[in-house]
């Protein structure tokens, strides 16, 4: 207002009184009572997101995440250009064969995550469902985190041509870099799927065989035997 020439405006309070209040700031005992919960459980917690690309000609393509919270294995990815919860439901069920499966899984207020039939397939395969507050993705941080770093790591390098390109850009990405050589502090700087211990040597004294990845956008080192 007064950059409109009025010389007395009311007071910020009085016009936030009249504001009305969407959500309210959680509380520490809601942050910690979240944060035991992960720390209490992340062996038996997985949770998912999704992540929007868009290609080279702006067609959105759909990347559904899931991780792993204890060693931040990528277990699961899927692609699609036309997501719908019969689409989730099946990926969820191509996620967790032979009784491989989370405890828990948390997810957002996503619609097709909250779908009665995902919600039935996951209660018949006895996984507790957690749903995130809503406006609240601290909640599901470990799969936001995820979403930024493929994004940082892979897309912002590559514009995927299409759906079949995404998929196979993002299949070399898990396999052969994220879940195999790509170290997380979270897990005291270990790769998700643990390597064999090798000798110790001196870095003078050793060699190294250099394998390109992903366009040789990266690279693997392996130790010389």
């Amino acid at each position: 207002m007064i950059e409109l020439g009025i010389i007395n405006p009311p007071c910020a309070n009085t016009i936030a009184k009249y504001i009305p209040k969407i959500r309210n700031t959680p509380t520490n005992k809601q942050k910690q009572s979240w944060k035991s919960f992960l720390e209490n459980h992340s062996r038996e917690i997985w949770s998912m997101d999704f992540m929007v690309i868009p290609t080279l000609s702006f067609k959105l393509i759909y990347v559904l995440l899931i991780i792993n919270h204890h060693r931040r294995k990528i277990e699961y990815f899927a692609v699609t250009s036309t997501p719908s919860a019969e689409w989730v439901k099946q990926q969820l069920r191509n996620a967790t064969p032979f009784n491989k499966k989370p405890k828990y899984l948390i997810h957002d207020n996503d619609k097709m995550f909250r779908d009665k039939g995902v919600q039935s397939f996951l209660k018949s395969a006895n996984i507790i469902s957690k749903c995130t507050t809503i406006h609240s993705p601290w909640q599901n941080g470990i799969c936001e985190r995820l979403v930024g770093i493929v994004k940082q790591d892979l897309l912002n390098h590559i514009i995927p041509l299409n759906e079949n390109h995404l998929h196979k850009l993002i299949y070399e990405y898990v396999n052969d870099y994220y879940n195999t050589n790509r170290t997380h502090q979270g897990i005291n700087c270990q790769t998700p799927i643990r390597q064999k211990p090798l000798v110790k040597t001196c870095i003078k004294d050793t060699e190294f065989i250099v394998s390109p990845m992903l366009g040789g956008l990266y690279h693997n080192y392996k130790k010389v035997a």
